[in-house]
C-alpha cells in the first residue's frame, strides 16, 4: 500500500493536472467575459458566514495584517520566494493572480496557526516578472468555523473552499470549455449525482480552507477582499454563506 504522505502528494498532482486542463480551457472563456467569467463558480464556492463584530476582533485582524506584511517583506523579488521553497501553481496557465505555494507550510498550517508563515504568496504577473500583492492562509478541510474564527475573526474575514468539482471523463476536454461548460470549477455540474450521470469523477472538496489578505491596501474592505475587484483575483465574487457541501 502506498504510504499516506505519498498518497497525498499523488492526489495533489492529479488535482493540479485537472486544474491545468480546466484552467487552460476555462481561462480563455473567462478572458472574454465582462465579469471575469466567474459567475459559473457560484456552485463551486463555499464561504464562511459573516459574524457580528465582537470586542477585540478588529485588533486581532489588524495583527494578522501586520504579520502578513512582515512575512511579505523578504519576497518583493519573486526569485527569493522560489529559492525559499515556494512553487508557482500552474505557472504556464494564464491567471489573474499567481499562487506561490510552500507545501511544507501548508501541512504545518493544518495544525498550527502562524500568521508569519503564510501558505502562499500572491503575485500579479508583470512584463518582467511578478509583483507581490498579498498572501493566502490555509487550514485543513475539516476545520470548524470556530477554529477559523480563532485564527482570523469571521466578522472581518471570510474563508472559502472550492467545492463540488466534477472532473470530465477522460478525453472530454471540451466539457470544460465553451459558453456553458459542464465540468470544472465553472461548470454547471455541482452535485455528485449529476457528475456520476455525466460519467465524471466527483470531488466534494478541492484542498481545504483558504483566505486571502492584501496588506498593502488602505481600504479595510480591500484588505480582506471577497468582492469583484480588478486589482485582485475575482475568485470570491459573490456572497454565498452556508452553501451546501456534499
Amino acid at each position: 500500500m502506498v504510504p499516506r504522505p505519498f498518497r497525498v502528494v499523488l492526489f495533489l498532482m492529479v488535482v493540479a493536472g485537472w486544474f491545468a486542463v480546466a484552467g487552460a480551457l476555462q481561462g480563455a472563456r473567462a478572458a472574454h467575459e465582462p465579469t471575469g467569467g466567474m459567475a459559473g463558480m457560484a456552485g463551486h464556492m463555499f464561504l464562511t458566514t459573516l459574524r457580528p463584530m465582537q470586542p477585540g476582533d478588529r485588533a486581532k485582524a489588524d495583527a494578522v495584517v501586520a504579520a502578513a506584511r512582515e512575512a511579505m517583506a523578504p519576497y518583493q523579488d519573486y526569485r527569493r520566494a522560489l529559492a525559499d521553497g515556494y512553487r508557482i501553481f500552474l505557472p504556464n496557465i494564464r491567471q489573474p493572480l499567481y499562487h506561490f505555494t510552500n507545501y511544507a507550510r501548508m501541512r504545518q498550517a493544518n495544525w498550527r496557526w502562524d500568521p508569519l508563515q503564510p501558505t502562499s504568496l500572491l503575485y500579479k504577473k508583470t512584463a518582467d516578472g511578478y509583483r507581490l500583492i498579498g498572501v493566502m492562509y490555509t487550514d485543513r478541510v475539516t476545520a470548524s468555523e470556530e477554529e477559523l474564527n480563532e485564527r482570523i475573526p469571521l466578522s472581518i474575514a471570510r474563508w472559502h473552499q472550492h467545492v463540488n468539482f466534477c472532473k470530465a471523463p477522460f478525453g472530454d476536454w471540451a466539457g470544460y470549455a465553451g459558453p456553458h461548460p459542464q465540468f470544472g470549477l465553472m461548470g454547471s455540474i455541482d452535485t455528485r449525482e449529476a457528475c456520476q450521470a455525466a460519467g465524471g469523477v466527483f470531488l466534494p472538496h478541492v484542498l481545504g480552507w483558504m483566505v486571502h489578505v492584501y496588506p498593502y491596501e488602505k481600504d479595510p474592505a480591500k484588505v480582506w477582499s471577497i468582492a469583484d475587484d480588478p486589482d485582485h483575483d475575482n475568485m470570491d465574487h459573490m456572497a454565498m454563506p452556508g452553501m451546501k457541501m456534499n
